[in-house]
């Protein structure tokens, strides 16, 4: 197995197109540990035991949050990854068919924020239908209340037993959409809100940056919030930091990135500017770690977009597809004296009791709150073929409810492929420039639609009536500057 390169302390950024991973093997990889000097990471395939340390349950501070003062360090500029990347996203975790359930330790409130089998409450929000007129960006089938998806001939039917609130199945190279229900609906998204935390903030600092947590870095989590064990006055680097975030889902760990980042009201207006920039119209950031507030919201349309995009990096590529690591539990002037293992609590990606890891997973966010309900994003590779899948908010009368409908559409997805006429696309950045194919409009409409392999004979659910729409060739992502390229097909190899 090819071991993932750390990309350099100075900056993770891709300046070149994307790249996936090669074909999955349901072989058992060798066990493959990364993560620096001390701590270590796992992506294989490894059959993994309890964990040896429970994590951090200390109650989330009420007070207000303050601003950190101006962190010095600047952010370094973005290096050019060197060669091909294409195997370097889905590698690690594309074969964790062997992973058996894990023994999670963790034992957060009875309130918390994301814990991964936790149902919504009988007082969760948005029980009212979906608004009768949403967003048309990306098409005009994409603002229609009901499941819209175009069969062609010997397409499989959508799977029966569906019951979120919001999904969207995505072509992750093409951008295409194959299939939606409700995927402009803005819901609560929780934790998945993370992926654009991350979008937004793994290029300012360098992943060796160390920093040392002080009381205010930690004011503001909401109560019960989900948390990766920060404690005060231990020195992290931003490495165990990321960890943290993507693993545990560690609102404490996004806090202290935040402060690092002049303080949660920036770091929030930061990501809601991104959002901007991403066209991701439906989202309203309040906090940067997802977790209930009045006015946040996102939909299955937007949270796709952040995951696409958070892909170009391939820090957050490795981060979204790592297994478990260590993170730093005890300390001396500084320095890290032990760890302890934390797992991701990805169910797809670790498999759980009840539910096996999916075939070519790897991440990207999961969430679950009160409000939102779980939500989950995930992205899979099978025979060359890469789909993005969102689901918001099932009828969690089944355990791992939004894991096994991601799984249900992920297969359908797969099985759809060039059987289907999109119903609409992921829209490139407003910063997106074109190549010789034309220019991709805002609202996604880039001409002509391409055929489908097999002509269109129904429409499913409430969306019967629409036109054939037009779908963007693809989109070459450049986020240098926030700049986009669209070329033929996303991704492309990177030129050495």
């Amino acid at each position: 197995m090819i071991q993932l390169h750390t990309p350099k302390a100075s900056r993770n950024q891709e300046t070149g197109r994307l790249s996936f991973i090669p074909s999955v093997s349901p072989a058992a990889f060798a066990r493959r540990r990364r993560g620096g000097a001390e701590g270590t990471q796992n992506t294989s395939a490894e059959t993994y035991g309890p964990g040896t340390c429970t994590f951090s349950t200390v109650p989330a501070s009420h007070a207000s949050y303050k601003s950190h003062k101006s962190y010095m360090k600047k952010s370094a500029q973005p290096a050019r990854a060197n060669g091909p990347l294409r195997s370097t996203l889905l590698t690690a975790s594309a074969v964790l068919l062997t992973v058996s359930a894990l023994s999670l330790t963790a034992a957060l409130p009875a309130a918390a924020a994301d814990k991964p089998d936790a149902k919504p409450t009988k007082g969760s929000a948005n029980k009212a239908g979906p608004p009768a007129n949403m967003s048309t960006i990306g098409g005009e089938l994409l603002g229609k209340p009901g499941t819209q998806v175009k069969l062609g001939t010997g397409a499989p039917v959508l799977p029966k037993d569906l019951t979120a609130k919001s999904w969207i199945v995505t072509d992750a190279e093409s951008g295409a959409v194959l299939a939606s229900h409700n995927a402009h609906w803005q819901l609560p998204p929780a934790s998945t809100l993370k992926m654009l935390f991350a979008d937004t903030l793994l290029p300012k600092f360098p992943k060796t940056t160390t920093h040392k947590v002080i009381p205010s870095d930690l004011a503001g989590m909401g109560a019960g919030s989900s948390l990766v064990g920060v404690k005060e006055n231990f020195t992290y680097t931003v490495h165990d930091l990321w960890l943290g975030v993507f693993l545990r889902s560690g609102n404490d760990a996004v806090h202290v990135l935040s402060a690092m980042n002049h303080g949660v009201p920036q770091t929030v207006k930061d990501m809601q500017a991104h959002a901007e920039e991403l066209q991701a119209n439906d989202t309203h950031v309040v906090s940067p770690d997802g977790y209930d507030a009045p006015g946040q919201h996102s939909s299955a349309y937007d949270l796709t977009l952040f995951a696409r995009s958070g892909l170009q990096k391939a820090d957050f590529r490795e981060y979204a597809s790592t297994a478990d690591a260590k993170f730093p539990k005890e300390q001396k002037k500084g320095k890290t004296t032990s760890r302890f293992e934390i797992q991701n609590t990805n169910r797809l990606l670790t498999g759980d009791v009840g539910l096996d890891a999916y075939q070519g997973i790897a991440g990207v966010k999961n969430g679950n709150t009160t409000n939102a309900g779980a939500t989950f994003t995930g992205v899979a590779e099978r025979d060359n073929k890469v789909l993005l899948v969102t689901v918001m908010s099932p009828d969690a009368k089944e355990s791992h409810a939004v894991y096994k409908e991601t799984a249900r559409l992920l297969d359908w997805g797969f099985q759809a492929d060039g059987k289907v006429t999109p119903v609409g696309t992921l829209v490139p950045p407003k910063g997106a420039t074109s190549d010789a194919t034309g220019t991709a409009s805002p609202q996604g409409d880039a001409g002509p639609a391409k055929p489908a392999a097999h002509a269109a004979v129904s429409t499913h659910g409430s969306g019967g009536v629409g036109i054939a729409l037009a779908i963007t060739a693809g989109v070459l992502a450049v986020l240098a500057a926030a700049a986009f390229a669209v070329r033929k097909k996303w991704p492309l190899r990177t030129k050495p």
